[in-house]
C-alpha cells in the first residue's frame, strides 16, 4: 500500500511515486540513497547559493547550537540578531535602515504588507488598505501573498472566493535592455491603476526586474525608476520583494541596484542564509518606521513571528554574507551569467519560444507546456537536477558551481529538444 504519511507539494498525491531520496549534498551536487549524484541546476527553489555542505556554514550552526538555538524576541535580544540587523542596513540600498525578521519569504511578505497598511493607519488614512500587484507576480503561498499574486494564472485562483480583492496592473514586457520610450506604455497601464485607485491603495509590490515564479520575466530597470516616481505621487509606499532576487541572483547584490532605486520596504529570504535555514528579514526605510515612533502603544506594529529573530538562523545568514563577500561571488555571478548567455541566448527549435539569461539565471521557454514532459527523468538520466514548471526550463545554479560543471547543465537542458 501506498505510504501517504508524507504529504508532498504541488503534487497529486494519488499514484505518486517519488523515488528519489537525497542522503546528502556536496558543493553542487546532491546523493541520493541509490548512489545517484546529480548537479543540482535549480538550487532547491533557488536558495542555495553556497551549495550543500559548505564547511563554514555547517560549523556556524554546531556552534551557535552549542551556545543558543532560539529564544523569542519579545522583550529579550541576541547578539546574532542585533549583528545582521546592523549588517543588513549596511549592505542593502540607502535608508532602509530598520530590520523585522520573520521565518519564510511568503511571511516576510505578509508583515510587509501589514507594515504598509498600518502605515497609513497610524497617520489616520484609513482608507488605505488595498494592495497594487503585477500580472505574473508570486510572492508566496500564504492567504495574504496569494491575493497579491497573479489571480489568473497558477494555482491560486483555486482560493479567489476566500481572498481579499486588491489591484494589479499588467507585467512588464519591455525587457531588461529596453530603451526608454520601449518602457513608456508599460509605465501608462501602471499609471491608470494609480490614477483610478490611489486612495485605497497602501503599497505597490513587485519582485524588481525578475518575476521568477510566474515564468522568470525579465523586465527594465527603467521601469522600477519611473514607479518609483509613481509611488512618490500617489503616495503609494513602494514594496521590493527581493525574495528571490536577493543576494546575487539578477547579477548586483539586490536587483535595486540596477534602477539606482531605494524602495519603502524591501522583502529579503532565501539567499539570505544561503538555504541552511529558514529566515526572512522585512527591511524599512526611516518614514515607515517613523510612523510607528509614536508614545501612543497602538501604533507598535502589531506582528511577531514565534521565530524571529532566531539566534541559529542569524548566525548562519551572518557567515552566509561573510563568505559572499569574502569570495566575491558577484565576480563568480558575472562569469556563469557570460556563460549562461553564451550557452543558451539564441538557442532555436521548433518547440522553443525564446530564451533569457539575467544573472545567474535563464530559462528555456516552450511555446506548449507539452513539450517538456518527461524531462526531468530525462536530465536525471543524465546527472542533473532539473525541475521545469509549465512552459518553463530554467536554472538557478548554486553560484559556487564550476564552468564544467554549469555546462553541463546547460547541455542537458538543450539536449531535451534535440535528442528526446
Amino acid at each position: 500500500m501506498q505510504d501517504t504519511s508524507l504529504w508532498f507539494p504541488y503534487a497529486q498525491m494519488k499514484n505518486l511515486e517519488v523515488n528519489y531520496e537525497v542522503e546528502t549534498g556536496e558543493g553542487p551536487y546532491i546523493q541520493l540513497t541509490n548512489g545517484m549524484k546529480l548537479l543540482d541546476a535549480t538550487c532547491s527553489w533557488w536558495c542555495m547559493i553556497h551549495g550543500y555542505r559548505h564547511p563554514e556554514i555547517t560549523q556556524i550552526i554546531h556552534d551557535q547550537a552549542d551556545k543558543l538555538a532560539h529564544v523569542m524576541l519579545g522583550g529579550l535580544k541576541n547578539q546574532p540578531a542585533t549583528a545582521l540587523a546592523k549588517k543588513l542596513v549596511e549592505i542593502t540600498p540607502d535608508g532602509l535602515n530598520h530590520v523585522f525578521f520573520s521565518d519564510s519569504g511568503s511571511v516576510g511578505m505578509e508583515v510587509a504588507m501589514k507594515m504598509a497598511v498600518q502605515f497609513w493607519q497610524n497617520q489616520g488614512q484609513t482608507k488605505k488598505y488595498k494592495m497594487a500587484s503585477l500580472m505574473r507576480a508570486y510572492h508566496g503561498d500564504t492567504t495574504g501573498c496569494m491575493s497579491v499574486c497573479d489571480p489568473e494564472e497558477g494555482m491560486h485562483s483555486l482560493f479567489s472566493g476566500l481572498l481579499p480583492k486588491h489591484h494589479f496592473a499588467p507585467a512588464p514586457t519591455a525587457s531588461f535592455d529596453a530603451p526608454a520610450e520601449a518602457v513608456a506604455s508599460d509605465i501608462a497601464e501602471l499609471r491608470k491603476v494609480f490614477e483610478q485607485h490611489h486612495e485605497e491603495i497602501a503599497g505597490f509590490l513587485v519582485e524588481p526586474l525578475l518575476q521568477a515564479a510566474g515564468g522568470l520575466n525579465m523586465y527594465s530597470p527603467i521601469y522600477l525608476q519611473e514607479a518609483r516616481k509613481l509611488c512618490d505621487e500617489f503616495e503609494i509606499l513602494f514594496i521590493f520583494d527581493e525574495v528571490a532576487t536577493g543576494f546575487g541572483r539578477t547579477g548586483k547584490l539586490f536587483a535595486a541596484e540596477y534602477a539606482e532605486v531605494t524602495p519603502d520596504i524591501m522583502v529579503l529570504s532565501k539567499g539570505l542564509t544561503g538555504g541552511y535555514i529558514g529566515h526572512a528579514a522585512t527591511l524599512a526605510n526611516e518614514r515607515v518606521f517613523n510612523a510607528f515612533w509614536d508614545d501612543d502603544a497602538g501604533k507598535a506594529f502589531m506582528h511577531g513571528p514565534t521565530f524571529m529573530g532566531n539566534p541559529l538562523a542569524c548566525a548562519v545568514a551572518l557567515k552566509s554574507i561573510e563568505v559572499f563577500e569574502r569570495d566575491n561571488y558577484l565576480d563568480k555571478i558575472a562569469d556563469l551569467n557570460q556563460l549562461l548567455k553564451e550557452e543558451l541566448l539564441g538557442f532555436r527549435h521548433e518547440a522553443v519560444l525564446n530564451t533569457r539569461v539575467l544573472g545567474a539565471a535563464a530559462v528555456i521557454e516552450v511555446k506548449d507546456a507539452k513539450a517538456l514532459h518527461g524531462v526531468q527523468d530525462f536530465a536525471i538520466s543524465h546527472g542533473v537536477w532539473l525541475r521545469s514548471f509549465d512552459r518553463y526550463l530554467y536554472t538557478m545554479p548554486p553560484y559556487i558551481i564550476s564552468a564544467d560543471q554549469l555546462q553541463k547543465i546547460t547541455s542537458v537542458m538543450k539536449a531535451w529538444f534535440t535528442t528526446s
